[in-house]
């Protein structure tokens, strides 16, 4: 067993914006931040192997609380060693709380001051989840951070109900707090809000006084426009402390996560790379590929030159005919690269904080993406 071991250190912040350069120390390695985490919502990240997520540059994984607890249910994780020896994972995983499956699966989800009681989407069995039954299945887990539970809400949304939930997670949190914790796993908080600026940073100041060991902005990518999501990070952040991991939660186009950098976030999730691989788009340096566009046929020249992933060691016509015939390789293939683009994305973004060059790295990719030849 790994030595139970957490520790946060900022390294650099950038000389031109609130970039941070920092790396989160966890029984089962260091993550180097600003990072992306792949998701793995049910143990696993769609069609990729863990050997080849390796090779793609990922340090962390996320995992579902909820869809895990439905199959093959927490205690057969834990019989199988939790989820580092369940998945062959031997990196950090976080574990989210099943908050989310509040608002995806609101039409099967009954919220109340006690918890959440949902219709299993697989066999419409009743699912009940507390803050301290979420706080119990994530330690049966074996998570190296575990979520606590939260109420989130779609956007647009009603004021009133946004400051209930809001207040219902903060009441939330402060139950996972008296749950026992395993000592080789941290438990981080969730700010809420919706789009109300004051009630964000109400929410991120009665977290921190909580005394959590890392900090996540819940809530986001839910509805809302990208600058409404930019403008509650501007007033979120600065409430979280400086010397705890700062996390996005659920957030995943490129050009947000370097917004986001910019505004001191550390860490991001988000299925697009491997649903949009799935889909045939590919991101890349210079803008969008979407490959079952025709004029990919007879392209003899990969994805991109530079990049080191198993897709691009192939012809985009070779890719573009793996999807039109149908063949599981295309889906598999483009979800690698995608994961391999998100991975050498942060990894220069690191580079750059510390050369505090991170304002010019940012305009120049944003620059690539809106004049590439991607298409």
């Amino acid at each position: 067993m790994p030595t139970p071991s957490f520790s946060f250190q900022l390294h650099h912040q950038d000389a031109h914006c609130a970039a941070r350069r920092g790396t989160f120390h966890t029984p089962h390695g260091p993550v180097e931040l600003p990072a992306f985490m792949p998701v793995g919502t049910q143990g696993t990240v769609k069609g990729v192997d863990i050997g080849r997520l390796g090779e793609t540059g990922a340090q962390m994984l996320l995992a579902n609380t909820y869809h895990l607890a439905l199959r093959p249910g927490a205690e057969a994780v834990a019989l199988l060693g939790d989820l580092h020896q369940f998945t062959g994972w031997s990196g950090p995983i976080l574990t989210d709380s099943g908050g989310f499956q509040i608002f995806s699966l609101s039409q099967q989800a009954k919220v109340s001051e006690q918890g959440v009681e949902f219709r299993s989407h697989i066999d419409g069995s009743l699912v009940q989840l507390s803050p301290e039954k979420a706080m119990e299945i994530q330690q049966h887990l074996g998570s190296d951070v575990a979520m606590v539970l939260d109420h989130v809400v779609g956007l647009p949304c009603k004021p009133e109900r946004v400051a209930e939930a809001t207040w219902r997670s903060v009441r939330w949190a402060e139950r996972c707090l008296l749950v026992t914790p395993r000592a080789d796993q941290q438990v981080w908080a969730i700010v809420q809000g919706g789009l109300d600026g004051q009630l964000r940073r109400q929410s991120a100041q009665a977290s921190v006084a909580l005394g959590f060991r890392g900090y996540a902005v819940g809530g986001l990518s839910v509805g809302e426009t990208p600058e409404q999501m930019y403008a509650m990070l501007d007033v979120t952040v600065p409430e979280l402390p400086v010397d705890s991991p700062r996390y996005l939660m659920g957030v995943g186009r490129p050009e947000d996560l370097l917004e986001a950098i910019s505004r001191g976030i550390d860490l991001f999730d988000c299925v697009m790379p491997t649903r949009n691989g799935r889909n045939a788009f590919a991101f890349t340096h210079s803008g969008p590929v979407r490959l079952r566009n025709a004029r990919y046929r007879h392209d003899t020249q990969p994805l991109e030159k530079e990049c080191p992933c198993l897709a691009c060691r192939h012809s985009l016509g070779y890719l573009r005919h793996l999807f039109q015939a149908r063949e599981m390789l295309g889906p598999i293939l483009l979800s690698i690269h995608n994961l391999t683009y998100y991975q050498r994305l942060l990894a220069e973004a690191r580079t750059a904080i510390v050369a505090d060059r991170f304002t010019q790295f940012h305009q120049d990719r944003r620059a690539g993406w809106d004049l590439g030849t991607g298409g």
